[in-house]
């Protein structure tokens, strides 16, 4: 029977899932919205087992592994045994929550490790402290588990909590370099509450019997650590040295891959398949759009823009007071107004506002050491918007390749199938 591989990645409105075969060709890819609200992690699950009962039995049977990204930051506390807790704690905090009031217990923890991901208030590592916070207030008994979005999954699927993958840990506190936790995090009260770190890539092993029969996997399916969902994507994109990659998803997100690790406030720098893969993620975003527009409304208003011809407002289009990058700073406010009396002429300042960002963080990236990108690759939903990229083109002046069908999804589907060889060896001819 031919072996499949699946990729599974959980946005932030929803999940998708890709399944690939051994060659790299995509058999089936679907998304769905969750059930419930973003920071329910039962919506994520529960969206999951959805979209799997619609996978055709034939193929969802020759899946034999898979590989999950979630949305970099997004955290919650679980029991040892992954259960959620309850007053509130059943919620997860999602990626973009700033917790500026934990900044000086972070800045203790990490004792003086400079510009990590961990050190700002949009780091995990304050989240954690907030939850750890509120559990105290609540006196909810512990033990508990600090598990980001994509390793709680993992933990689902192989009945074992134990595991977390480096790259979704970066803002925790784990370091890349020494593979440790940094500062005295190891030493810290809850500190058996941090994961134990895989590299992206490590066969973990099978998905839990129960699990698998559940989701009508094969017992023989294994699971792959995976990475977040920006990291993901650009491995769908598989960028030329010279490509940078921009993700138009509910949020906007910038990569390149650089030949040293760099470092800088609101930076992040992951170890993907042995190369260094350097961004941002910025609080604006899509789902900053649908806030005013229905997907119908801005496919009709972007056909009435003139891509060519600036507004020459000048909108900060963030989803809420804070920002991670270009700029690290959780006091930030939006500016939204004023609002033109014309729709087009407000989606094309808000496109413009978000085009400024993505300006401003290929700039920081540059002063900090990352090689000048040639062009850039655009992935998300954004990415299907053709006077967008008319109007990106002009402002960033560089080329822009839309690619919108390059999924997270695809890229945890290809990452997992090149595990396929170690796991089970084409048969002899």
């Amino acid at each position: 029977m031919p072996a499949l591989a699946l990729g599974v990645d959980f946005g932030t409105s929803g999940v998708r899932l890709a399944l690939v075969n051994r060659a790299g060709d995509t058999l089936h890819e679907q998304a769905t919205p969750y059930p419930g609200p973003f920071e329910h992690p039962e919506a994520w699950r529960q969206g999951f087992l959805q979209l799997l009962l619609q996978v055709p039995l034939e193929l969802k049977q020759q899946i034999r592994v898979l590989a999950l990204a979630g949305t970099s930051g997004t955290l919650l506390l679980c029991r040892e045994d992954g259960t959620l807790l309850s007053d509130g704690l059943d919620q997860a905090l999602p990626y973009h929550q700033a917790c500026a009031g934990q900044l000086p217990e972070v800045r203790r923890l990490l004792g003086g490790a400079g510009p990590h991901p961990a050190a700002q208030a949009s780091g995990s590592l304050a989240r954690a402290l907030a939850l750890l916070d509120r559990a105290c207030e609540l006196a909810t008994p512990g033990p508990f588990l600090i598990r980001h979005q994509a390793d709680w999954l993992m933990g689902w699927l192989l009945g074992c909590w134990h595991w977390g993958e480096e790259g979704n840990n970066l803002r925790l506190g784990w370091d890349l370099a020494s593979q440790a936790w940094l500062g005295s995090l190891a030493q810290a009260p809850w500190s058996s509450a941090l994961p134990q770190i895989v590299p992206s890539g490590s066969v973990l092993g099978p998905v839990a019997p129960e699990v698998a029969g559940d989701l009508g996997l094969s017992p023989e399916c294994q699971v792959v650590a995976g990475t977040t969902d920006a990291n993901a994507a650009v491995l769908a994109a598989d960028p030329a040295p010279e490509e940078g990659i921009t993700v138009l998803g509910s949020t906007l997100v910038l990569k390149q891959f650089v030949p040293e690790p760099i470092q800088g406030a609101g930076l992040s720098c992951h170890r993907v398949n042995g190369r260094w893969l350097v961004g941002g993620a910025s609080n604006t975003g899509a789902a900053l759009l649908s806030r005013y527009f229905n997907s119908t409304m801005l496919e009709e208003l972007s056909r009435q823009m003139d891509p060519e011809v600036g507004t020459g407002l000048q909108l900060r289009p963030l989803l809420g007071r804070g920002e991670r990058f270009p700029v690290e700073d959780p006091h930030l406010e939006p500016i939204l107004e004023p609002r033109p009396v014309s729709d087009a002429r407000f989606l094309q300042a808000l496109l413009e506002g978000i085009t400024t960002i993505e300006q401003q963080g290929w700039q920081r990236l540059l002063e900090l050491g990352a090689p000048p990108i040639r062009r850039i690759i655009t992935l998300g939903g954004g990415a299907r918007n053709a006077q967008w990229r008319r109007l990106r083109q002009r402002v960033l002046g560089l080329p822009i390749l839309n690619r919108p069908n390059l999924s997270a999804a695809r890229g945890m589907a290809l990452l997992a199938q090149g595990k396929m060889e170690a796991i089970m060896p084409k048969p002899a001819r």
